[in-house]
């Protein structure tokens, strides 16, 4: 592979400095430096980033492919400055064998936009009775660390303590979708005042913040690492950081579209703010942005949720819940953590690429922008300001709360491993 010269990019939002790439590593960083024969890309004083890291997207394949399949997201990760993405299990055949996480796993070696690594389901077909294959998943070539029913929460205490047990056997991780079902039946949104006025079935926060409880106590007495899947309320926070005082293993994500999103946009009654959780309140969104730059959330992930648009185009009560969010997800982040003072671009580096690599295991992911490290990178033109257009996404579907809206930043450069997924804003 030929060597690629970054020029002039504020490597984590710091000075300018160049970046030498010689095939799948980075060679050097620093100020002046050349290469005979080196491809070079002007940053112009962007902010060059790892690769970023996804630990919570939906790619639909096999199964859903009028949603998404693996070659579509991934395209779409590429575009969004991802290197790297965990592919939940909610699939059709659900990946709960190590047949389906290898299928999984090898369609994204195959593609080559990013990296795949499939999450394997706790529990047979997501029904909560029985677990799943979890060691013979892990020992699979996909090697699966992360375990999850998202979508549906593992409600049985039972069943959750023994994941937890078994999974902490080889370092796993149970990422709980917490959701207390007889509390959400008939959900429709998030329950306090706007639901009341529209006649909308509530999701209440405690539906969430009881199960979050449960948990961290059950990963306590266990001894076992438990991550939170889209924490959406300011009591979620709560539990969490007293979970964290105490020295429980506990991480938790954040949702770009719960830092940015309310739901006084229910009132338009347009589906595509329809989600799960859903969207919060005012006070919730203060509540994530200042528990996402004190660290007690520890990620962002994007929840990528494709669907078709049969799916959203209906009434708000048939429409299939989710966003999508692999293309946006660095826009926002940069409207709520940076413009507005919560969080660096060395902090963005943490939560998005250092933190969700760590706590998912990813190899090669990650890591410093430093000499002998792999070339997972990103380039961001923080500058830009744009309205956003779903017509321009390579995500196969839609679905956008954002379309139309005017977002800050726009990545024009993504490098797997030294081979470049996206120049100047267009995939390769």
């Amino acid at each position: 592979m030929s060597k690629i010269l970054i020029r002039g990019a504020r490597v984590l939002g710091g000075a300018p400095q160049d970046v030498l790439i010689d095939g799948e590593a980075v060679e050097a960083v620093g100020t002046g430096l050349s290469a005979e024969g080196a491809e070079i890309v002007e940053a112009d004083g962007k902010v060059l980033l790892p690769g970023l890291v996804d630990l919570h997207t939906h790619l639909r394949e096999p199964g859903r492919e009028d949603s998404e399949t693996v070659l579509t997201g991934t395209r779409a990760a590429a575009s969004g400055g991802y290197t790297a993405v965990f592919a939940m299990a909610n699939t059709f055949p659900v990946a709960d064998t190590a047949g389906v996480v290898e299928q999984v796993w090898r369609l994204g070696r195959e593609h080559g936009y990013c990296d795949v690594q499939p999450i394997g389901a706790v529990t047979v077909g997501l029904e909560g009775r029985k677990l799943a294959e979890l060691g013979a998943m892990h020992e699979s070539a996909a090697g699966v660390t992360v375990f999850s029913d998202d979508g549906k929460c593992v409600d049985d205490a039972v069943i959750m303590r023994r994941a937890l047990e078994y999974v902490k056997a080889f370092g796993g991780v149970v990422a709980q979708h917490a959701q207390e079902p007889r509390l959400t039946e008939g959900a429709q949104m998030n329950e306090g005042v706007v639901s009341a006025e529209l006649g909308l079935g509530g999701w209440p926060a405690v539906a969430e913040e009881s199960v979050i409880a449960r948990d961290v106590l059950l990963a306590e007495h266990v001894g076992s690492r438990v991550h939170i899947c889209h924490l959406s309320t300011a009591g979620s926070v709560e539990i969490v950081r007293w979970a964290k005082s105490r020295g429980i293993q506990v991480t938790a994500e954040v949702t770009p579209h719960h830092l940015l999103l309310t739901d006084e946009l229910v009132r338009t009654y347009n589906p595509v703010y329809k989600v799960n959780p859903p969207l919060r309140t005012e006070r919730d969104v203060h509540a994530l942005r200042e528990a996402l730059a004190d660290g007690t959330i520890d990620i962002v992930a994007t929840d990528h949720a494709p669907h078709p648009h049969e799916d959203k185009d209906c009434e708000w009560a048939a429409a299939a819940m989710g966003m999508v969010g692999l293309e946006t997800a660095l826009s926002v982040l940069q409207e709520t953590m940076v413009d507005t003072g919560l969080l660096d671009w060395a902090g963005i580096a943490d939560r998005m690429s250092f933190a969700p690599a760590r706590i998912g295991r990813a190899a090669g992911h990650g890591r410093p922008v430093s000499a002998g490290e792999p070339a997972n990178l990103t380039l961001v033109d923080t500058a830009y300001r744009g309205q956003v257009d779903p017509a321009g996404f390579a995500s196969r579907s839609r679905n956008t709360p954002y379309e139309g809206r005017e977002l800050p930043g726009r990545v024009t450069h993504t490098w797997l491993r030294g081979k470049a997924t996206l120049v100047d804003g267009k995939l390769t």
